[in-house]
């Protein structure tokens, strides 16, 4: 992902085949939103010995690729799951300009 920022425009993130995320390759590292891509970017290395960072681990078990729920695909790994999130699939909106976000709660996520 740290080398991804400097070759894109726009970034992606996908969670078993769902795009979840998708803004511009600086937005996301300042301002990323969904859980995954918190935890995604939480495990990427820091150069520095001295700087610490709080790696997310995501617990839970995957959601079955083959034959996914009719809801959240994350859910069950997602710290912040919801019974609406076991419920119903998310869909895409636009939290901030040119950030779109597939989750039910991604307002709260906003900094």
């Amino acid at each position: 992902m740290s080398v991804v920022k400097h070759i894109s425009d726009d970034i992606i993130v996908m969670y078993l085949g769902q795009m979840i995320e998708k803004c511009n390759a600086k937005s996301i590292f300042k301002d990323t939103i969904h859980p995954y891509s918190q935890a995604l970017l939480s495990a990427i290395p820091i150069p520095n010995v001295h700087e610490k960072r709080e790696r997310i681990v995501l617990k839970g078990e995957l959601a079955s690729p083959i034959d996914p729920k009719p809801c959240c695909r994350f859910a069950q790994r997602c710290p912040y799951a919801q019974e609406k999130c076991f419920q119903e699939e998310p869909v895409l909106r636009e939290i901030l300009p040119e950030h779109v976000v597939a989750c039910h709660y991604a307002e709260q996520f906003v900094k």
